[in-house]
């Protein structure tokens, strides 16, 4: 299963939104100004993992 350009492209921006995600995540938890912080960033992780599997289980 082959993946088109649009599809691609997307996973390349859910990648670069994972990775600064996660570096966020990672000052969030070194620095804990914020309690929900990290839980907000680490579901915003997991919604982004879902849709790059959604993407690459269409294609």
């Amino acid at each position: 299963m082959a993946l088109n350009k649009k599809q691609k492209k997307q996973l390349d921006v859910l990648k670069k939104k994972i990775q600064k995600t996660q570096q966020l995540l990672n000052a969030a938890k070194n620095q804990p100004d914020d309690p929900h912080e990290v839980p907000r960033l680490e579901s915003e992780i997991a919604s982004l993992q879902a849709e790059v599997q959604k993407i690459k289980s269409d294609g």
